[in-house]
């Protein structure tokens, strides 16, 4: 199984996997990572917020959407010589790849333009490129990529039946359709979710199921602990049990050998331990940086010092 590129994985099968003894489930974990990437390495990339706040979506636990009662501050679209700057900045702390958010439903065709320039400049920096910009068409994904953008992010966040509890103001169906056109259109895919959202292992299953299914595996899959932040419908949710995210960390990694598995929002609030764990069941990236859009990231000396202790090296990983 651990040889095998699969996109058939049933619900059923991916339980199995989550249910499996903690030590068990780590070791094939481990043993699939090995045969398809440096144990001991790990990608790093940084990410901006381009444009912050104002969002017309109602995504539970995101503080930017006009739907939520929170305390933060609008900001206008930055200007790429800003960009330009936080490129270098990223890539004097190690960063590879630099990734840039703006908080849109999906962006106009000036908008595209205006980000399509931060990307051009990025790129002249000596940094691979990602964007998250909400919703595109075909024809707005090829414009990107002409660009000379690498990868685009745009998370599936939770299993199908559990999505209209978490956004209701797209479908489902919206988040597929653009990633249909990210693939047309020659971009590597960034594709992952969330956890602690208040679903269950089944729905952790769900949302692997998806992931793992696509027509190809996500090139790299974000794995976030959710941030919750008051004035979110999801603020006071239960926490997710530290071992439970590490499980999942593991059948991703399964599921999609090839895949670099990023540990994502929430690291800030995981111990080393917990980081220490999450690496040994397949995670090979982060982000770098002091923040992550609107919610604040590790230090990057601390990130140095776990990774020292780990003997983990943070270099340029193909994939």
């Amino acid at each position: 199984m651990a040889e095998t590129i699969r996109h058939d994985w049933t619900r059923a099968e991916i339980l199995g996997l989550l249910d499996q003894p903690f030590n068990d489930l780590l070791f094939q974990a481990q043993t699939v990572h090995r045969r398809h990437h440096d144990p001991n390495a790990v990608q790093a990339s940084t990410l901006l917020s381009i444009k912050t706040g104002g969002c017309p979506e109602d995504c539970a636990y995101c503080p930017q959407s006009i739907h939520h009662d929170v305390a933060l501050e609008r900001e206008r679209l930055l200007s790429v010589e800003a960009v330009r700057s936080a490129a270098r900045r990223a890539r004097a702390q190690g960063g590879e790849r630099f990734c840039m958010g703006a908080a849109w439903r999906r962006p106009t065709d000036r908008q595209l333009e205006q980000v399509a320039e931060m990307v051009r400049a990025v790129k002249e920096e000596g940094l691979e490129t990602c964007l998250t910009l909400g919703m595109l068409t075909l024809d707005q994904a090829r414009r990107l990529a002409e660009a000379g953008l690498d990868y685009y992010n745009h998370n599936l966040d939770t299993a199908p039946e559990f999505y209209g509890r978490i956004v209701t103001t797209r479908q489902y169906a919206d988040r597929l359709q653009t990633l249909e056109y990210v693939r047309a259109a020659g971009l590597k895919v960034c594709c992952g979710g969330i956890l602690g959202m208040g679903e269950n292992r089944e729905q952790r299953a769900g949302l692997l199921q998806q992931l793992a299914n696509l027509p190809e595996h996500p090139h790299s899959v974000p794995i976030n602990l959710l941030v919750q932040v008051e004035g979110t419908p999801l603020y006071g949710t239960p926490p997710l049990d530290p071992l439970e995210f590490v499980r999942t960390v593991a059948v991703a990694r399964i599921l999609m050998p090839g895949a670099h598995v990023r540990l994502s929002a929430g690291r800030e609030r995981m111990s080393d331990e917990l980081q220490a764990l999450c690496f040994l069941a397949g995670a090979n990236s982060i982000f770098l940086g002091e923040r992550l859009l609107t919610q604040s990231n590790p230090q990057v000396e601390r990130d140095r010092q776990l990774f020292r202790r780990l003997g983990l090296q943070v270099g340029r990983v193909a994939g």
